[in-house]
């Protein structure tokens, strides 16, 4: 009966249950899932202003009037997950529709939401906000940029060092509390991680599918193509652009996926140089089916299981990498960096263990997370390991 069930199940369902069936996968999941709500949640959890108030019979919720355009987005863009992750259609759909909704959702915000210019965080602490009926606050009641003039924050105070609040990770240089930055920290985090890998894959899967389709000349050329990228130096390219360009983290992003497909693409590559000779793929092209259909619809899906492996290491590869940077002093400076907190740890021949310990930790963890799924998923791939691992097939 066992053997039937399994013999039933599709390929990506197989691999899924094998990755699933070990525990450490389950730790990396369950901390990505956690960044994933600090990311888009993080007004709601970390702000200085409350959430919902009353105030002479009248309630109002003050976070929702200062919710930046990014913030609606975020928002907007998880509910589309959600709402499309729920939906019978297949995954190439599913992806679609979901980029076509988070594009109609950017340019929806950037046109109706409008929060205010200047944000005065003090006044959140004044009798306007203080003398009410009531009020529910944030779990960590400080933005990430609030840095407590009117409190008299000295900077640089350990965990439950200060008197009169708590910061239950202490404070950073400037006086903001690091809980609070740590929170708005992932959204940088995950977004590079995720779009720069998202780069890389489409142009590693496009070249390496063409190298692996058509071999002969263009595998040649394509191959010569892919050295020569893998011989450039992604963190020094990187210095190179933030000193002669400034700091973004967009040109981050472009330049690590730019300069880490090659990996996707010698992955692609193969499978394809298996599969190019198959009855199937034989049988379309024999149809006339035009290429992108023979390459995208029939052979990737077939091909794209080694790549689960690549891409969760690519992730952790990009999150390092801006860490590196921020930790360097060359990361953004408008918005809250794990790297750029860890640059704190050791001011004026002092050493600031929570600067190190918690935003340190946050990157060990999430670089460990990802490695994690990633073996799981090899492991899931390659029957010889499922085996070892004691993962029934």
């Amino acid at each position: 009966m066992t053997k039937s069930v399994s013999s039933r199940e599709s390929f990506s369902a197989r691999i899924w249950r094998k990755t699933l069936a070990g525990v450490g996968v389950k730790f990396g999941l369950g901390w990505v899932g956690l960044l994933v709500f600090c990311a888009v949640f993080a007004p709601f959890l970390a702000n200085s202003m409350p959430l919902l108030m009353s105030k002479g019979g009248t309630i109002s919720a003050p976070v929702l009037e200062y919710l930046s355009v990014e913030d609606a987005w975020i928002l907007a863009s998880f509910f589309i997950a959600l709402a499309v992750f729920r939906l019978n259609i297949d995954g190439g759909k599913q992806i679609l529709l979901f980029l076509l909704g988070s594009a109609l959702a950017a340019l929806l915000v950037n046109s109706f939401v409008k929060p205010p210019v200047l944000v005065i965080y003090d006044d959140f602490r004044g009798p306007a906000y203080t003398q009410v009926d009531w009020k529910i606050m944030p779990p960590i009641p400080y933005a990430p940029v609030d840095y407590l003039r009117d409190l008299g924050s000295k900077g640089l105070e350990a965990p439950f060092a200060t008197e009169g609040h708590t910061h239950l990770m202490g404070t950073e240089e400037n006086g903001a509390d690091v809980l609070s930055r740590m929170i708005h920290a992932c959204r940088i985090s995950l977004s590079i991680g995720l779009i720069a890998s998202g780069i890389a894959l489409a142009i590693g899967i496009v070249i390496g599918g063409l190298m692996g389709y058509f071999s002969g000349v263009v595998d040649m050329l394509g191959m010569r193509l892919v050295e020569i990228f893998e011989d450039i130096p992604t963190l020094f390219l990187l210095l190179t652009f933030v000193a002669f360009f400034g700091r973004s983290l967009y040109m981050m992003m472009v330049i690590i996926g730019v300069t880490g497909w090659s990996g996707y693409a010698r992955y692609v590559r193969q499978e394809f140089l298996k599969l190019r000779k198959q009855d199937y793929v034989q049988a379309a092209v024999a149809s006339g089916l035009p290429l992108s259909s023979i390459l995208f619809r029939h052979m990737l899906p077939n091909g794209v299981a080694p790549l689960l492996v690549a891409v969760s290491f690519g992730v952790a590869g990009a999150i390092l990498s801006e860490a590196t940077l921020s930790f360097l002093g060359l990361g953004v400076v408008d918005a809250p960096s794990w790297g750029a907190m860890l640059d704190q740890a050791v001011k004026s021949s002092t050493f600031n263990w929570w600067m190190a310990v918690f935003p340190g930790g946050s990157i060990f963890m999430t670089v460990f997370a990802y490695n994690l799924i990633g073996e799981a998923f090899r492991d899931a791939i390659d029957p010889r390991l499922s085996d070892k691992a004691g993962v029934k097939s």
